[in-house]
């Protein structure tokens, strides 16, 4: 089984002539992005060693034009789970390891597993293996709690997925 891959940054657009690229980090000090160990792509074939010279701005090793950089612009930059170090706090825990849990309801009853979590922007959310799949937002109010020892989260399922599609006028399935 391959290593799960975490997510530390994203390649963005070259930044002058002569290869630089801006990075955007997703590490809590931008420059923690090289911290542990050599970055790769999400299959890990493509490996990236970068030097961060600002916060946003990086060098790529082998990347020497505007070419060879924009060529990578979108590149998402991982490294695999168990470079990174434990959670210093009992509860507290990385997104990934929450694929895989099982979801169910504050009663106990079996809503599917947690296939991933996203993040579009808007603040992340659990995506539960169906039928039906649902999107889940990653709040308090809906997942009350997260137990990793126990391998399951409970959730509690806002209004708004609950409510079944009703039939248009042609008597098709349409969005509530």
């Amino acid at each position: 089984m391959a290593p799960a891959m975490i997510l530390l940054g994203e390649i963005g657009r070259p930044h002058g002539v002569r290869g630089l690229v801006r990075v955007r980090s997703f590490t809590a000090e931008p420059e923690d992005l090289t911290a542990y160990g050599p970055l790769s792509d999400a299959t890990g074939t493509q490996r990236f060693v970068l030097e961060m010279l600002a916060p946003d701005l990086a060098r790529i090793d082998g990347v020497n034009d505007r070419d060879q950089a924009a060529r990578l612009t979108g590149t998402r930059l991982y490294v695999p789970r168990e470079a990174l170090p434990p959670p210093e706090d009992p509860d507290e825990f990385y997104l990934s390891d929450l694929e895989g849990l099982a979801a169910v309801t504050e009663a106990g009853e079996a809503l599917g597993r947690v296939r991933s979590v996203e993040d579009h922007g808007a603040g992340a959310f659990l995506v539960l293996e169906g039928p039906p799949e649902r999107l889940v937002p990653f709040t308090r109010a809906a997942v009350p709690a997260v137990d990793i020892a126990a391998r399951r989260v409970t959730v509690v399922l806002p209004a708004e997925i609950l409510v079944e599609p009703q039939p248009d006028e042609q008597g098709e399935a349409g969005a509530a």
